[in-house]
């Protein structure tokens, strides 16, 4: 029986690898990614790590470590990093059989049928071919199992010994079996630290004991999740490929204003704008929203002390992606919780209810939601050839003072034709 193969390509340190991309200074540098409103790191490069930056920090404790160690901060860039993840998995798409995307970072890849001999220089083609095409570091891990090629991916990034591959299906038991003693149960996919307490309390404290454990009683204390951990930590396969990712239930657009909002101009033009960015959503999976929440809050730490976090829910009439009949539905839900006086901190939208597309009955009136859903697709094409926002509502506003903080934010090198980088001979 030919053994399954399956690798785990992750980027390393994704967020910090691609502002290195574009800024070659960084290399070698410590460096942190900040979080919406430039709140917490996101992301840090081994260096940054290193001068004991943790993950989540917020900005203003490190800010005089970032000055005395001279750590480079960038704001988040999302559309850099979603145009960098699209070419790293569509470089993946070429390099096996079948491809899961499981992260903007990470993708599973099953070369199942390969000789065990030749996984570990296909591995390191893999990474050879991300960083020519791309300049972006990886590191691959190669298992039987989904969670047998997490652990090696885990594996090759904490062991520089492994140059960023580490092939399990070719390493020696005895060999596999000393990393899994030395490594804690909570690194295991799917654990975490929630459940690794408990686990302890069973004297499963390692990969090495959680893989000996009793299968059947980890179900009966835990869940079938649990269960299917141990097993596939066995070589055996419980969790299949997914060939495409199921639609999502709800959608949610939601985000923190750079500065307090009394204006209830401002908050129109914000609902607007992440109402927008939900249909965007909603039709790129091609569902439609029968229902739609609108909330507002304060902030908890406001230094008036008034707080207000109201919420409403808009039922349609009709179920719709019509990114003008959900801001309509916004801003009357905008119109019911409103409240003047006080200071707003964030709003969000989420689309619920949501179903297939080809599932719903149309309209009695179909000439004019056939020329709304023409210029819908309209402006998506548009707006996918020519960057986010080219074509928009006036509604969303132009100056927008409402909008996120990033004071650190690097260019739009490849989505914006007025912000690509220039290279002088």
């Amino acid at each position: 029986m030919t053994q399954r193969a399956i690798v785990l390509v992750d980027v390393n340190n994704f967020y910090v690898s691609c502002e290195r991309v574009f800024n070659p200074q960084l290399e070698g540098r410590p460096v942190i990614v900040l979080s919406n409103n430039d709140g917490c790191a996101i992301s840090r490069s081994q260096e940054a790590k290193a001068l004991g930056v943790r993950m989540a920090q917020p900005w203003f404790q490190m800010r005089d470590l970032a000055e005395q160690h001279g750590i480079a901060v960038h704001s988040s860039n999302y559309a850099l990093y979603a145009d960098m993840s699209n070419r790293v998995m569509s470089l993946l798409a070429e390099l096996g059989r079948e491809q899961e995307i499981y992260s903007i970072d990470e993708c599973f890849l099953n070369l199942t049928g390969m000789h065990s001999l030749d996984l570990e220089p296909h591995a390191r083609h893999i990474r050879q071919t991300i960083r020519q095409w791309t300049g972006l570091p990886t590191c691959v891990g190669v298992g039987a199992t989904k969670t047998l090629a997490k652990l090696a991916n885990h594996i090759a990034k904490q062991n520089p010994d492994c140059n960023g591959v580490c092939n399990l299906n070719a390493m020696p038991l005895a060999a596999q079996e000393e990393y899994f003693s030395q490594i804690p149960a909570a690194h295991v996919w799917g654990i975490g630290r929630r459940l690794a307490p408990k686990l302890e309390a069973l004297g499963i404290l390692t990969v090495r004991d959680l893989q000996l454990a009793d299968a059947a009683l980890l179900r009966k204390r835990f869940s079938i999740t649990m269960e299917k951990t141990a097993r596939e930590l066995n070589g055996i396969a419980c969790l299949e490929f997914e060939d495409f990712a199921a639609p999502r239930q709800q959608i949610l657009s939601s985000r923190s204003f750079g500065y307090y909002v009394t204006d209830k101009h401002q908050l129109h033009e914000a609902v607007t704008e992440y109402t927008t960015r939900a249909a965007e959503k909603l039709r790129r999976q091609s569902s439609l929203a029968g229902s739609l929440q609108l909330h507002i809050r304060t902030s908890p730490h406001n230094p008036d002390g008034k707080h207000y976090y109201p919420s409403r829910l808009v039922p349609l009439p009709q179920a719709t992606d019509d990114t003008l009949s959900l801001v309509k539905a916004a801003l009357y839900g905008l119109e019911c919780i409103y409240r003047p006086g006080f200071s707003y901190q964030k709003a969000g939208v989420v689309l619920a209810e949501l179903r297939p597309k080809t599932s719903v009955q149309t309209s009695l009136f179909p000439s004019r939601d056939e020329k709304r859903h023409q210029l819908m697709a309209t402006i998506d094409e548009v707006n996918g050839r020519m960057g986010r926002a080219t074509l928009r509502s006036a509604g969303e506003g132009f100056d927008k003072p409402w909008k996120m903080r990033s004071a650190h934010k690097s260019n739009n090198f490849t989505t914006r034709w007025n912000e690509l980088l220039v290279v002088n001979a």
